[in-house]
């Protein structure tokens, strides 16, 4: 049977969208994924998953009603599911099918092409530099339609690689701010000046190490200031032998994963990202929400995020001085965090929700197909 064209269907119609994603745990992209899915099947799009079964993102998009489809792929060099993806895609005939991680942007390269096929888009989280490199141009500039960047320094990195750049779509990513509306405002007592917290995974890029030197410049110094650290890793060991080398047993405390983030958050006074690289950083809109200070590096995506002197500050990153400068200012002026705190929270909610980044996925995947988005 002949598929019919844009033109037949008429516009202002409903997507059938395919969703990848074969990654088992990945972190603050499982919350973009599952508000996407959850805006588009709100709006009466049909949605369709392909990810690992029993990840989080897997077993968290139950309630949703999207058809979920079992996807293993080891690594970027499996194709084992590309025998059983391309007949998946002949025979539903998606609109859109969208790769939401670098283990499945890979599989766009063995996916059926032409005026009968979806088109295909990638998001891109990461802003390590892409090589500029055959397999880059081939990827991003004729295996896929669009790609969407989460940042303006990750959109810059795809264009100095050579990725066309009418095909880079910046789409930052969200949070929904009703769930850290109620924060509190902290828990700093008489014997300590603030707690201070980070979420991020226990990893050398995420600079924990910068904030424990920090941290023991301000004891040095007569500050009494608490640590909070949630997150799991690799690097976890490493950070508890470098925690006693610095004799800050008494001061930081691992809280390990952590589900509930609007609780941790209102634990705290000042929030704190002392990263290496940072594609955007959606613990820091999570705490921004929350009416937190932000205090974190100036990299990758997080200038884009925090005004610098208004809803927090930024530091250059691996400068412990500069860390333990703005830790004492933050614990030292309290109108002024709270100050900084109240506008981080205006600022998230006006421009970074999660209904606005999948309303700009959904405005996307319009454009790409030549229609409007669904009224």
């Amino acid at each position: 049977m002949r598929k019919t064209t844009l033109g037949e269907r008429g516009h202002n119609r409903l997507l059938k969208i395919l969703h990848i994603d074969p990654e088992k745990n990945w972190g603050g992209g499982e919350a973009q994924v599952l508000g996407l899915l959850t805006y588009l099947g709100r709006k009466g799009h049909r949605n369709d998953l392909l990810a690992y079964p029993g990840g989080r993102l897997f077993e968290q998009c139950g309630p949703l009603g999207v058809k979920r489809l079992s996807l293993v792929a080891r690594n970027d060099l499996d194709l084992r599911p590309v025998p059983a993806l391309r007949r998946l895609i002949r025979s539903e005939k998606y609109d859109i099918v969208h790769f939401h991680t670098k283990r499945a942007h890979a599989l766009s390269l063995w996916l059926p092409r032409g005026p009968q096929c979806p088109k295909y888009v990638v998001t891109r989280r990461m802003d390590y530099p892409e090589g500029k490199t055959w397999y880059t141009r081939l990827l991003y500039n004729r295996r896929v339609d669009g790609v969407v960047a989460i940042s303006r320094v990750i959109m810059n990195l795809l264009i100095e690689a050579g990725v066309e750049p009418e095909r880079i779509r910046l789409i930052h990513s969200g949070i929904d701010p009703q769930r850290f509306a109620r924060c509190a405002d902290g828990s700093a007592s008489g014997e300590y000046e603030a707690v201070v917290g980070i979420i991020a995974s226990l990893e050398e890029r995420k600079g924990h190490r910068y904030l424990f030197e920090a941290a023991a410049m301000l004891k040095r110094r007569g500050h009494k200031i608490k640590y909070l650290v949630a997150g799991e890793g690799p690097a976890r060991r490493q950070l508890e032998e470098r925690v006693k080398a610095l004799h800050l047993g008494d001061e930081i405390r691992f809280c390990g994963f952590v589900s509930d983030a609007p609780d941790f958050l209102s634990q705290i006074d000042i929030f704190i990202l002392p990263s290496l690289y940072e594609g955007l950083g959606v613990a820091v809109l999570e705490a921004m929400a929350a009416g937190k200070p932000v205090i974190a590096s100036r990299v990758g995506g997080l200038p884009e995020l925090i005004a610098d002197g208004e809803t927090g500050m930024l530091v250059a990153p691996k400068n412990t001085e500069g860390l333990a400068q703005a830790v004492a200012r933050l614990a030292g002026e309290k109108s002024l965090a709270r100050e900084m705190g109240r506008r981080g929270a205006e600022r998230a909610r006006a421009s970074f929700s999660l209904d606005q980044m999948a309303a700009k996925n959904e405005a996307y995947y319009c454009d790409l197909i030549g229609e409007p988005a669904h009224a």
